[in-house]
């Protein structure tokens, strides 16, 4: 290996979020990671650095990943912003591409949106993809549930961790003589859908023990319980699929130098103001790092991170200077500092932001553009088009005496209505329950129209449930905070602000 220059093992898993054991610290008992066993994003976090305030520039895989591979903005990638038809603009310099012309072996297994190839690309299409054994951890609750009567539930969760093993070490083997490594591991089973009751089957997670635990947008019925703990047992999936990575390079005797980064590309799916919003459920993510000698561990840092600030950290970790045309700012500074809490006095917010993410949820193919600025105590979000539905229209649905359609049509199709949220148990919930009066109100905040502005002060009201843009008392702090967002995204060319007549509704940005 060449001197200096770390692996580099990234993992990102998809729809993710913010759910890992080691947040308790800073959370307290009250919220689901309470209930958390994540031994191994916990090993990352305490021999490492484990941050507070890490946000997705778009709550939408696609264009997150695109400002990941970049180190831009998700308006400066061109089609590479939108989920349905993205193209990749191979004129943008990616992280993983740089570092392959600088001798790193690079490699992916699972999710990743590849620069320069095919979305969907059959095996062996790809030469940067690793999946020899499979793909079936996506599907992780689903697989295992059906080995279960054969082998156990541990035996059950065993084939797919030699899956894991496998195919990662497919990708070492093909690693030449001394190269360092850059190994994306990009589980997709925290995405929809997954077994019905696998939280408890697989895990021992009682969903039931989630009551008071749950944002308070959300109903505290058991149904939704019980989705929410589905989707944490596959949280505890990664957890483990991240420990095999660990202990196979451990076991090369190269742990030590290997940069780690763990997290995700945006929100819970699939639950009201997640996935696809711009409030902390649908662009908060966990992020942990850990380099030996390089990262003083035990850190907890609460700058605020941007997810697309990794790429120029991958390149300076590798010795390389960051492109021309990259608007993230690398971590290497933070993460080498001995300090915890604020690090650095300038990283005190983040800008997010979201226009098109499933193709025709709205007539006309429109987006929903949105832009936010979220700061240590507030959230301001600007609301460009608020006459249309921000989670697509809803087929007559808005109205309480509509007859929806059948549970299970709404628990498996997305598309039925408001196809910007993920098909699941709690959407179908609660659109058979928003006549109720103690749910209209979270079914309006979920599901409904949105003002053009948005103010929220985290302080007193930590799930962003009481709109007071407009109000007198929050006149400076939201008159500030918009002209703040408003010179970030002029200053970064957002077509939204800076180029009027280039909406996202017309070329480069849609191939509709």
């Amino acid at each position: 290996m060449a001197e200096g220059r770390p692996n580099i093992l990234f993992i990102f898993a998809d729809d993710w979020g913010r759910y890992a054991g080691a947040y308790r610290q800073v959370e307290g008992d009250r919220t689901p990671n309470a209930l958390l066993n994540t031994p191994n994003f916990d090993r990352v976090a305490r021999e490492g650095v484990l941050f507070t305030n890490a946000f997705v520039p778009a709550p939408s895989c696609t264009p997150c990943r695109s400002s990941l591979l970049s180190g831009r903005y998700f308006w400066q990638t061109g089609l590479g912003a939108i989920l349905q038809g993205a193209v990749w603009d191979a004129s943008i310099p990616s992280y993983p591409l740089l570092l392959e012309q600088a001798g790193y072996h690079i490699g992916y297994t699972y999710k990743v949106w590849s620069p320069g190839t095919p979305r969907d690309a059959p095996y062996g299409a790809d030469r940067t993809r690793y999946a020899p054994a499979g793909t079936r951890f996506g599907r992780f609750s689903f697989v295992a549930t059906e080995h279960v009567a054969e082998r156990g539930v541990e035996g059950a969760k065993a084939v797919l961790y030699d899956e894991v093993r496998r195919n990662f070490d497919a990708f070492l083997a093909a690693r030449p003589p001394g190269a360092p490594f850059c190994y994306w591991w990009g589980p997709t089973n925290t995405h929809r859908e997954w077994q019905r009751g696998s939280g408890k089957a697989l895990w021992g997670l009682e969903p039931d023990d989630l009551k008071g635990r749950l944002p308070a947008f959300l109903p505290d019925v058991h149904e939704v319980r019980e989705d929410v703990c589905d989707y944490l047992g596959e949280c505890l999936a990664v957890d483990a699929g991240l420990g095999l990575l660990l202990a196979r390079v451990e076991q090369l005797g190269e742990l030590d130098n290997t940069f780690v980064v763990v997290s995700g590309d945006h929100g819970i799916p699939g639950f009201p103001r997640g996935k696809c919003n711009l409030y902390d459920f649908g662009c908060e993510v966990a992020l942990a790092a850990r380099w030996p000698g390089r990262i003083p561990a035990g850190r907890i840092v609460d700058d605020f991170v941007n997810i697309m600030d990794l790429a120029p950290t991958f390149l300076e970790a590798a010795g390389l200077d960051p492109p021309e045309g990259m608007a993230a700012r690398g971590l290497m500074d933070v993460l080498r500092s001995e300090k915890a809490g604020q690090v650095d006095p300038e990283r005190t917010f983040v800008v997010t932001g979201r226009e098109r993410h499933v193709a025709k949820a709205r007539a006309g193919n429109l987006p929903y553009p949105q832009r936010a600025i979220r700061t240590k105590g507030f959230l301001y979000i600007r609301n460009f088009e608020p006459d249309r539905w921000p989670m697509g229209d809803p087929k007559g649905l808005d109205n309480p005496a509509t007859e929806p359609p059948p549970f299970e049509e709404l628990e498996h199709n997305t598309f039925v209505a408001y196809a910007d949220l993920d098909a699941s148990p709690s959407k179908a919930w609660m659109v058979h329950h928003r006549g109720e009066e103690q749910v209209r109100r979270l079914f309006e905040m979920g599901f409904g129209k949105f003002p053009a502005e948005e103010l929220y002060d985290l302080a007193k009201d930590p799930y962003y449930m009481n709109n007071v843009a407009g109000a007198p008392a929050y006149q400076s702090i939201q008159r500030q905070l918009a002209e703040r967002l408003m010179a970030v995204l002029k200053e970064q060319r957002d077509p939204r602000v800076a180029e009027p007549a280039c909406r996202f509704e017309r070329a480069p940005f849609t191939n509709a």
